[in-house]
């Protein structure tokens, strides 16, 4: 493997570093974005049933808000219980939004690191050819082992900058449309929400 990134030259560097931070992301964003640490089943019920037995004081409302991101929006439209629905709904909104926003933590930069890795590869590309055409006019093409050192860094690097930016960008595409799922499902448990609070029914558990 050393040998492999030593025949790669400097630009091997940069690529590995990019390898590792989109590795860690990876881990990172599989772990947050569990469904059921975001969006945990039976919350709406369960404050539904806390709502029904006089037990949603201020404390309950601060433990539902730092149980989860779902808990987070919930609690927004729990403090504003007292008001007129689309006080509450507002409130749900602009929490949401920020949640929403915090979900996508770090996906930026997975697309960066997706988008620079194969233009790192390209131009380690670029340099092993000049390297090659450098060896041609010094000595010209007699000599097999000297133009090998420019074809292997060209090769080399071009392809583990595509081996780092194909997963990135599928992870990338995979977390999104994952986030997306999440937004959903708690836009629908914020509205089972409002609902009840105001009388209309009584809220479902999610499956």
């Amino acid at each position: 493997m050393y040998e492999i990134v030593k025949a790669g030259g400097w630009l091997m560097l940069p690529i590995i570093t990019c390898s590792i931070v989109a590795l860690a992301i990876t881990i990172e964003r599989f772990w947050t974005l569990q469904k059921e640490r975001v969006t945990p089943k039976y919350l709406a019920a369960k404050i539904w049933q806390w709502s029904k037995d006089g037990k949603l004081d201020e404390n309950r409302i601060f433990q539902i808000r730092k149980s989860s991101p779902l808990g987070r929006v919930l609690a927004s439209g729990l403090l504003n219980k007292n008001y007129d629905r689309e006080i509450m709904k507002e409130s749900i909104e602009e929490t949401g939004r920020h949640v929403a926003y915090e979900l996508q933590r770090f996906l930026n930069t997975l697309g960066t690191i997706a988008a620079i890795s194969p233009l790192l590869g390209l131009l380690g590309t670029v340099i092993g050819m000049i390297q090659v055409f450098s060896v041609i006019t010094s000595v010209g093409v007699g000599d097999p082992g000297e133009l090998a050192g420019g074809i292997s860094k060209a090769l080399i690097t071009t392809a583990t900058g595509l081996s780092v930016a194909i997963p990135s960008l599928i992870f990338v595409r995979y977390f999104r449309r994952r986030v997306d799922g999440l937004v959903v499902g708690m836009e629908e448990e914020a509205i089972k929400l409002v609902e009840v609070m105001h009388g209309q029914r009584r809220p479902t558990a999610k499956s």
